[in-house]
């Protein structure tokens, strides 16, 4: 069978995307997925995605981590998305879609995707460190000079260890460079290493440090491995709505390949 896939990246988080509307990929062979994720023995990626029909909305999303099994909420990943749903003109320059942690709304202009992340209420907080939910769990710990850590290591560490062993989290590191501006560095849940960049972890960071005090503003600068992103929100109490994540979402390169 020849499978034609496009490559989309944000950020430097990168995703094949199949078009899937007629439900013919074979979801349930997690060893093929990872073999396609495989950047020696298939296309390379942190993920692949699938645009699948809706019965209410424009599309469904349906993402698979790069060791073959279905994840939770991608947020670059669903910007990717968006993007390739307006190249094969299933969408305009905006969307409502379902995904796995439920609708997103997204817009689309001059290659800047801007999606509606879910509504936070509930962050866990400890002394040095956050865990909430962005649609995928995060481990939030901020620290100086990021750019020294070794994020592998510390990274598996906090992910197979208490209090969250083997259904794990993913993990945010994060260096605060101005009042609204941070630098964030991210082990992946499913990728099993450090990604370029990670959008519902940007999103987790941003919260966190609003939640913490360590920011007023409610429009956070991310930079992070890849390029940089952006985070918005609006703030009542402990209850974080309107939540919106943006930046770049740009095609790479299409193509087939036998499976």
């Amino acid at each position: 069978m020849e499978l034609h896939f496009f490559k989309y990246q944000g950020a430097g988080n990168d995703f094949i995307m199949i078009d899937n509307r007629g439900l013919f990929f074979p979801k349930n062979n997690p060893k093929l997925i990872h073999k396609l994720c495989d950047r020696r023995f298939g296309i390379g990626a942190d993920g692949l995605i699938l645009l699948e029909p809706s019965k209410n909305e424009d599309f469904t999303m349906v993402y698979f981590n790069a060791d073959g099994n279905e994840g939770s909420m991608c947020g670059n990943g669903g910007r990717c998305l968006v993007a390739f749903a307006k190249k094969i003109n299933v969408i305009k320059n905006e969307t409502t879609f379902n995904a796995v942690d439920g609708l997103h709304y997204a817009t689309i202009e001059n290659g800047l995707v801007k999606l509606k992340m879910i509504d936070i209420h509930q962050i866990e907080e400890s002394n040095n460190h956050s865990f909430l939910n962005t649609g995928s769990p995060h481990h939030v710990s901020f620290c100086n000079e990021v750019s020294n850590l070794d994020v592998k290591e510390l990274g598996a560490k906090i992910r197979y260890g208490a209090p969250y062993f083997e259904a794990g989290t993913n993990v945010n590191f994060a260096e605060q460079t101005s009042e609204d501006s941070f630098k964030v560095r991210t082990y992946e849940r499913g990728v099993e290493a450090e990604t370029l960049a990670c959008g519902t972890g940007v999103t987790a960071v941003a919260i966190a440090a609003s939640n913490k005090g360590k920011t007023k503003n409610s429009v956070i600068q991310i930079e992070v491995l890849g390029g940089n992103l952006e985070v918005s929100f609006e703030k009542q109490e402990k209850l974080f709505t309107n939540v919106f994540l943006k930046g770049p979402a740009e095609f790479v390169f299409k193509g087939s390949i036998t499976i």
